[in-house]
């Protein structure tokens, strides 16, 4: 029997720690304050350098822009509360900050999710149909992509929360994870939720899935094309400007089918999969978009030379001389 929303006692939720022991919290908390820092200032140096470097204006970085900017704002909605909780001995949350926690987290995941599917086709397009590059992946459709991407995100998070919202919660009020998700809510509700974890699976998993099959049918023809180029050289530049969006898709489609696309029961790894999804896969962006791809590396060398130039010639050689007639003049005197 299906409770109403009024009548649930549950007005907080506390969330799972980490250990009991006090130095492994400090140590964590470090560890994990380091990735976040590092996941923003990463993430804001792409964006910073697809806007100002001219030669970085393609449809393929705008969309990397774009995943910057999302995985930002999406480690930013589970991360500093898991850092103040790491601290804290209440490690609570209220019930209509768990449902925003759950709505912005659904939010920046679905339209990583369908702005990862886009940049796939970008790429399909690129190499199996270059001639048409420019004239099919124009500023007016790549924008429509993105405001797609934001915006089916939207309607996901909507639908996720809603689902939730809805639940009776009328204790246990632990919730065995870091942060507020769909399948660990659902397990505490006081209520038959079969239809509720059926209809989670379906949206989530279905997305991620749609998504998961677009994008294994793009890189299909994408590695039937490369095949077909005869030299060694030109089949490994072309496969050079997949290999970092195949690594990305990898891993977070990995851990959204492993979570969304399977019923709502806790396994022991899913802590340790939840930190990954988190905290590594939005760090991930930034160290593999700027290892593997050139045009990156080569706009961040010029970028810090502009912020951080060299001397003048005229003034290191003046400086060395000048040292050079001190340690004269020392060694005169003693």
């Amino acid at each position: 029997m299906m409770v109403s929303r009024n009548e649930s006692s549950v007005k907080e939720f506390t969330l799972s720690g980490l250990s009991s022991s006090y130095e492994l919290h400090i140590i964590c908390f470090v560890f994990f304050l380091v990735l976040y820092l590092m996941t923003l200032l990463g993430n804001l140096a792409i964006i910073i350098i697809v806007y100002i470097d001219s030669h970085l204006r393609s449809p393929m970085y705008f969309f990397l822009s774009n995943l910057s900017l999302l995985d930002q704002c999406y480690s930013s909605v589970t991360i500093p509360k898991m850092l103040i909780n790491i601290l804290s001995d209440r490690k609570t949350i209220s019930f209509n900050q768990c449902i925003f926690q759950l709505f912005f987290l659904h939010l920046f995941g679905g339209a990583e999710c369908f702005l990862l599917t886009a940049m796939g086709y970008d790429r399909y397009v690129a190499i199996c149909n270059p001639l048409r590059y420019h004239t099919v992946m124009n500023h007016r459709f790549c924008f429509w992509l993105v405001t797609f991407s934001w915006f089916a995100g939207f309607l996901h998070s909507c639908t996720q929360a809603w689902l939730i919202y809805q639940l009776p919660f009328c204790g246990p009020n632990k919730i065995n994870y870091f942060f507020c998700d769909v399948h660990p809510l659902t397990v505490l509700a006081c209520a038959d939720t079969y239809f509720i974890d059926m209809s989670i699976i379906a949206n989530s998993g279905m997305i991620s899935l749609t998504c998961f099959v677009i994008l294994l049918f793009s890189y299909l023809g994408i590695i039937a094309t490369i095949l077909k180029i005869r030299s060694s050289e030109g089949r490994r530049k072309a496969f050079s400007t997949c290999a970092s969006h195949i690594l990305v898709v990898t891993f977070f489609f990995g851990s959204c089918l492993f979570f969304y696309a399977r019923p709502p029961v806790n396994y022991p790894a899913d802590k340790l999969i939840s930190i990954l999804y988190t905290m590594f896969i939005p760090l991930l962006n930034p160290i593999i978009y700027t290892l593997r791809n050139q045009e990156v590396k080569n706009a961040v060398k010029k970028f810090s030379r502009s912020k951080f130039p060299a001397p003048p010639c005229g003034i290191t050689v003046s400086l060395a001389v000048r040292r050079r007639l001190n340690g004269t003049l020392v060694t005169q005197a003693n």
